[in-house]
């Protein structure tokens, strides 16, 4: 967040008073000041004393004085221009925030504005791992994890791919990567766009994934029907009267909540069961007596299962090709891991991005936009703003483990790099969709 926040400029100080010259009442001021405004997960508020040149000093609620160099400036050193704005600008009297580098110098940074959540669940039975609803609780009192309903963009698709198997396709089945208007000679009230402007003509269905082809995307829920991709997506935990019934479904227009879409992954990292997440293990008084233990079993029942395992095998399998060849390529380069599963998402005009993803029964989701929802900026992607947390956080939960080895289900087959169903036809790799307006059922 702070990584974000910082590549999108300095906004200026929290607030500014005039300090009284010297003696008591200066210090009285700065100590009200600071007591406005508290430390938050150690951003120290400091108020500005003195500016000269390319450095300041400023004072500390313990009142010590620091003093910021230019190379502590960073971001923030065009505040101390003279022409800089006044709402910007750097002087004595400016609340800011500080923090001390490894380095032990300390250095200019700022609150963020854009808020954040990630939530990590066991995949096997749905116990909390990990539960972060925002960069401080403090200051907003509202858990993004579980509470904010936000739009999930291509983070949605694997669903719609996996409903797609149900009815046919197969991950080397052919769909065309050209706007629906090339195709069609009927008036059409929306025109989906990729959004990098490009289009590849016949693309295999897995490689469409990996690289989120939106129109791609369109088609397929066009071909299996709006109403029975819908009806699909309960068997993950959403809730389907929070999806549109028209095709803008496949771009992720619906509402799910960071750990909604965690449990819902689930079900492809542990092979078809659908799982709920819990946080209470068990509960002692103080005198060690046990009061309560949750029963919850390590493993998934069979009744839990939701979704066949060929088709969760699968899907994960096209999940698998995002990581290592698509646009969530960076979380195996960095984790230096081939066992690594996910998909990443971008809301129209960048207003979410998001990165759910799972490997070895660990399933998890990041998340990141604003509360009051506006556009993170035209270079910002769910591959820029929600991976890099995914994978610090993997990084340090995976640490020490190996990749489990898949069994593979029965009636699944391996053929031209990719994993399909057994009774789909011999031709299923060729089959098209939108070249001629066949389906691939």
């Amino acid at each position: 967040m702070l990584a974000y926040d910082q590549r999108h400029g300095y906004r200026g100080p929290e607030a500014v008073i005039e300090l009284p010259p010297v003696g008591d009442a200066r210090d009285d001021a700065i100590d009200a000041l600071l007591q406005k405004h508290p430390s938050s997960d150690g951003l120290m508020p400091a108020v500005v004393t003195e500016v000269a040149g390319k450095s300041l000093k400023a004072e500390l609620a313990s009142g010590e004085t620091v003093q910021i160099n230019a190379e502590g400036l960073g971001f923030a050193a065009s505040a101390l221009r003279p022409n800089a704005a006044n709402a910007v600008r750097l002087r004595p009297g400016a609340l800011i925030r500080v923090v001390q580098t490894p380095a032990m110098k300390w250095a200019v940074s700022q609150l963020p504005e854009v808020e954040a959540a990630y939530v990590s669940l066991d995949a096997q039975n749905g116990a909390y791992r990990a539960l972060v609803g925002g960069f401080d609780f403090r200051r907003k009192n509202f858990n993004h994890a579980t509470s904010a309903w936000r739009q999930p963009g291509s983070s949605i698709k694997p669903f719609i791919y996996s409903a797609a198997l149900e009815r046919g396709f197969a991950p080397a089945t052919l769909i065309n990567d050209v706007q629906l208007s090339v195709t069609t000679t009927e008036s059409l009230k929306w025109d989906p766009r990729n959004d990098d402007g490009k289009y590849d003509g016949p693309i295999r269905m897995q490689d469409a994934l990996a690289q989120s082809k939106n129109v791609v995307s369109v088609r397929i829920l066009k071909a299996i029907g709006v109403g029975y991709a819908r009806d699909f997506l309960p068997r993950f935990g959403f809730d389907a009267e929070k999806h549109p019934a028209n095709l803008t479904m496949a771009l992720g227009t619906g509402s799910v909540t960071p750990v909604q879409l965690a449990a819902a992954y689930g079900v492809f990292a542990n092979g078809g069961y659908r799982i709920s997440p819990w946080l209470i293990q068990r509960v002692s008084d103080a005198k060690g007596k046990l009061l309560f233990e949750s029963d919850k079993p390590a493993t998934p029942p069979e009744e839990a299962r939701t979704l066949d395992a060929r088709n969760a095998f699968v899907t994960d399998s096209m999940l698998r090709e995002v990581t290592r060849s698509g646009t969530g390529a960076q979380a195996s380069v960095k984790l230096q891991r081939q066992d690594l599963a996910g998909k990443t998402g971008t809301t129209s005009d960048a207003v979410d991005g998001w990165f759910a993803g799972y490997a070895n029964d660990i399933v998890s989701v990041a998340w990141m936009g604003y509360d009051d929802p506006r556009s993170l900026g035209t270079r910002e992607f769910g591959a820029t703003l929600a991976l890099p947390i995914w994978i610090d956080a993997m990084r340090q939960a995976l640490a020490g483990s190996t990749a489990r080895e898949l069994v593979v289900p029965e009636q699944v087959y391996f053929a031209d790099g990719r994993w399909n169903f057994s009774e789909f036809d011999s031709d299923a790799g060729v089959k098209t969709l939108g070249l001629d307006d066949a389906t691939a059922d």
